[in-house]
């Protein structure tokens, strides 16, 4: 493509949609480029809304915005959230947590979790998150009626998708909307010419984002295959259900992730319910008897919204002709994980840079492959347990793919490094050591010899590891005990937006 297109259009608003329109022309705006973008999305077609989570990086999208942190919150219904807490997965009875933040940005250099991992302690001891997810507290402390952010580190976000696409919406600017569907596609040499809605109108563009989720409107009538990941990932159909939160019931700010006898449920809270669902194999139950399963679970019964069909995977290529699928039109993997919306935005930066490059296409469609086998193969990871107690476990036990054996046989001879991950363009955020390392540690796959001798080679950097770990855990500790009960805080936002 010579240049940026003149015409954006975006098929499907919601999260993704909006997150691309915002993105797109904020880079069109400050290139000074005539560039103009239209969202088509339908007010007809409506979401089942089961709670979705985010990455950090949403709430650096916020801040680039300038969008009021405490106004999104209020208006979508939205909660803190620190990290997944994984309940059951490595045995029964146990649970261990993936905080987000990063300790070793504040640690000058000292090797906090191999000092952890060489002590026997969790590497979630000497993470801000951790102490916050724990006390259950909000991020901040309010002092003399401001907030004051308990760390420098971004937090993530639980809401229902619906709602925060609807904010978005409410906060772009300069960008035409059309409320209509999609009835049909007028394709040429190049990709598609127009799009034609229902009403009789007819839509020109130059480039089309197809943000329909699982309808793929756009990106199905350019002949996109599907690669399939349903050797891979062993759950296959999702059971969504919504849990109402009880009058002065303290909200943990985390997503749950509780393994049972078939997959997984998932929990994820609002401020005014509980988004759940339970994802398991129906190779191994019946959807009568998986939702038995999770009411003997829970004590009492669920009503659930849907049984959906899942085909886990992504499109071979997600840029065709002049077109590119976002969001779910590209890929699905599990619920819960938060990589949707993460890699919307990832997704969305490599495009604003190499949209008019001539390797653009090429180079967009390998390196968002990688980006979600990537996803793929970390997900798979958590699947990694000492669990035999049905056959589902002992399947998934027998038949972990061959990436996942290698990774997990590498790491049983030298602890995981930085460079053990291949970086995406533009250093973009991805994947990495500060992602695996508690899930790993949580597993009980890191060796506690091979710390100690890592620690013992470098008695300085031992020392040091120790000191700044006990520092940063009293602090965290500390500041913790002085953050705002969770639930308080996010009350006292919804009234100082209504007052």
């Amino acid at each position: 493509m010579a240049g940026w297109p003149g015409h954006i259009v975006i098929v499907g608003g919601g999260t993704a949609g909006w997150l691309a329109a915002m993105m797109l022309s904020d880079v069109a705006a400050r290139k000074k480029l005539p560039t103009r973008v239209t969202v088509i999305e339908s007010s007809k077609i409506g979401t089942i809304g089961v709670g979705e989570g985010t990455t950090a990086v949403f709430r650096q999208m916020l801040r680039h915005f300038r969008i009021d942190e405490e106004e999104f919150l209020a208006a979508t219904g939205a909660t803190i959230k620190y990290g997944i807490r994984h309940r059951d997965w490595r045995r029964l009875g146990h649970s261990y947590d993936g905080p987000i933040d990063d300790p070793h940005l504040v640690a000058h250099g000292a090797p906090l979790h191999t000092y952890a991992i060489a002590a026997g302690r969790s590497v979630g001891e000497a993470h801000l998150f951790q102490h916050l997810l724990n006390a259950r507290r909000a991020p901040f402390a309010v002092k003399d009626g401001r907030n004051v952010p308990a760390g420098p580190f971004h937090h993530a976000y639980h809401f229902d998708q619906a709602l925060a696409g609807r904010f978005l919406r409410s906060k772009a600017k300069g960008i035409e909307i059309i409320d209509d569907q999609v009835a049909g596609v007028e394709t040429g040499e190049g990709g598609i010419t127009a799009l034609v809605m229902e009403s009789g109108q007819r839509v020109e563009g130059d480039f089309f984002l197809d943000c329909t989720g699982f309808r793929r409107a756009l990106i199905r009538e350019l002949g996109a295959e599907w690669v399939s990941y349903r050797e891979v990932l062993p759950v296959n159909r999702a059971m969504p259900f919504w849990v109402d939160l009880k009058e002065g019931e303290e909200i943990d700010p985390c997503t749950l992730a509780w393994a049972q006898k078939n997959g997984w449920m998932w929990w994820i809270p609002t401020q005014g319910r509980y988004g759940a669902g339970y994802v398991y194999s129906d190779a191994h139950t019946t959807p009568d008897e998986a939702k038995a399963e999770i009411e003997a679970a829970l004590g009492y019964e669920i009503h659930p919204r849907n049984d959906i069909r899942i085909d886990a995977g992504r499109q071979k290529e997600v840029w065709i002709g002049n077109c590119v699928a976002v969001g779910l039109s590209s890929s699905f993997l599990e619920p819960l994980e938060a990589t949707s919306i993460h890699g919307t935005v990832v997704q969305i930066m490599m495009l604003s840079e190499w949209i008019d490059q001539p390797v653009g296409r090429d180079l967009y469609n390998a390196t968002v492959a990688r980006q979600v086998d990537d996803f793929r193969d970390f997900i798979r990871l958590h699947y990694v347990s000492t669990r035999r107690d049905s056959p589902f476990w002992r399947d998934v036990a027998e038949s972990h793919p061959q990436v996942v054996r290698d990774r997990v046989a590498l790491w049983q001879t030298k602890l995981p490094v930085a460079t053990d991950f291949d970086p995406l363009p533009m250093g973009l955020a991805h994947t990495g050591i500060e992602l695996y390392r508690p899930v790993l540690d949580g597993l009980g796959l890191l060796s506690r010899d091979l710390a100690k001798a890592e620690m013992a080679k470098d008695k300085p950097a031992r020392d040091k590891a120790r000191a700044t770990h006990q520092v940063l855990v009293t602090e965290y500790a500390r500041a913790a005990a002085q953050c705002a009960p969770h639930r308080e805080w996010l009350s006292s936002l919804k009234q100082e937006i209504a007052a």
